[in-house]
C-alpha cells in the first residue's frame, strides 16, 4: 500500500504538468460537458484547474488534517463547480470554482477537526476561519491591546457576539479530551463519564408526566361540569385553591352553617369522584 506522501507528490507533479485552458477551449469544453456530458471534456476542465485546488488546499493545511485529504475535498468542489458551471455567462471558469473547492474544504475541516461540531452557522464558519488571522493581526498593531480589547474588535468584525469570540478561542487553543479519560494522575479509577450523570428525571419521563398533567387537567375540567354553582364556589374555594377556606368562612359567605357546608362538599365530591371514574379510571389509582 502506497503511502499518502509520494501519492500527494505525484498528483502534485501531474496538476503542474496539465495544459492551462485558454477562454475559448475552456468555453467549449464546458459547453461539450453541459450539452453533451462529454466526460474527456469534463476531465479536461478538472485536471487544468488542479493547481487551483492545490493551491487552496495548503492554505488549510494547518488545521492538522493531511494536505492529501484536503486535495480530496477540493476535488470534490471542483467536480461541483463543473457540474453547476453555465459557460453562458461570460465568468471564467476558475473564477466561479474557486468558491466551491474553498466551500468544500472548509466543510471537510469542520467535520474531521473535531468530535464536536462546530461552524454550523456562516457567522460561526466565519469566525472558525478567521479568528487566529484577526487576532494576529491586531497583536501587531501600534499600542497594546488587552485580550478584551482583541475579542471586542474581532466581534465587530466578523457580527458576531464576544462570547462566540471567547469561545471559539477556547475550542480552537485546546484539543478534544476522552470522556474515558482519568479524572487526575493519582491512579484514581474515576473517569469524567463518571460526573456527568444526571440525577434528573428521564426524558421519557418528564414527556410522561406532562402528558399526564395535561390528560388529568382536562378529565378533570369536564368532571366539574357535573357540579352545580354553590358546589362548585365550595370545591374551588375548599379544594382548588392554595389557602383552603374553613368550612366556617364559606358557611358565613353563603349564608348557611358550617355542617351544612361540609355535606354540600362530600356530595360534591362524591359526584366528581364518580365523573372521573367514568373519564378516566386511572386518575384516581395514579
Amino acid at each position: 500500500m502506497l503511502s499518502k506522501e509520494p501519492v500527494d507528490r505525484a498528483l502534485v507533479r501531474a496538476a503542474m504538468r496539465a495544459p492551462y485552458l485558454d477562454r475559448d477551449e475552456e468555453h467549449d469544453l464546458a459547453v461539450r460537458w453541459k450539452e453533451k456530458r462529454d466526460r474527456q471534456a469534463l476531465h479536461r476542465i478538472a485536471t487544468s484547474h488542479m493547481r487551483l485546488v492545490i493551491s487552496m488546499a495548503s492554505k488549510f493545511r494547518n488545521y492538522g488534517l493531511p494536505l492529501g485529504d484536503l486535495i480530496q475535498e477540493g476535488h470534490v468542489g471542483l467536480l461541483e463547480a463543473a457540474a453547476r458551471f453555465e459557460p453562458e455567462r461570460d465568468v471564467r471558469f476558475s473564477t466561479y470554482a474557486s468558491w466551491w473547492i474553498r466551500a468544500s474544504i472548509q466543510d471537510y475541516i469542520l467535520r474531521n477537526w473535531s468530535i464536536v461540531r462546530g461552524g454550523t452557522s456562516s457567522a460561526q464558519k466565519a469566525l472558525f476561519f478567521n479568528l487566529r488571522r484577526l487576532r494576529a493581526r491586531l497583536a501587531q498593531e501600534p499600542g497594546m491591546l488587552s485580550s478584551a480589547d482583541i475579542r471586542h474588535e474581532i466581534a465587530i468584525a466578523l457580527g458576531v457576539s464576544e462570547s462566540d469570540v471567547a469561545l471559539m478561542d477556547s475550542r480552537l487553543s485546546a484539543a478534544d479530551a476522552s470522556l474515558n479519560a482519568p479524572v487526575s494522575d493519582d491512579g484514581s479509577a474515576s473517569e469524567r463519564a463518571d460526573f456527568l450523570v444526571s440525577d434528573g428525571p428521564l426524558p421519557d419521563e418528564v414527556a410522561e408526566e406532562v402528558i399526564d398533567v395535561e390528560r388529568r387537567a382536562l378529565w378533570l375540567k369536564d368532571a366539574l361540569s357535573v357540579l352545580n354553582d354553590r358546589e362548585m364556589k365550595i370545591i374551588k374555594k375548599r379544594r382548588l385553591s392554595e389557602d383552603g377556606a374553613t368550612l366556617e368562612a364559606i358557611g358565613a359567605t353563603l349564608g348557611i352553617s358550617k355542617e351544612r357546608v361540609r355535606q354540600i362538599e362530600n356530595r360534591a365530591l362524591e359526584k366528581l369522584k364518580s365523573a372521573l371514574i367514568k373519564q378516566g379510571p386511572g386518575f384516581l389509582v395514579a
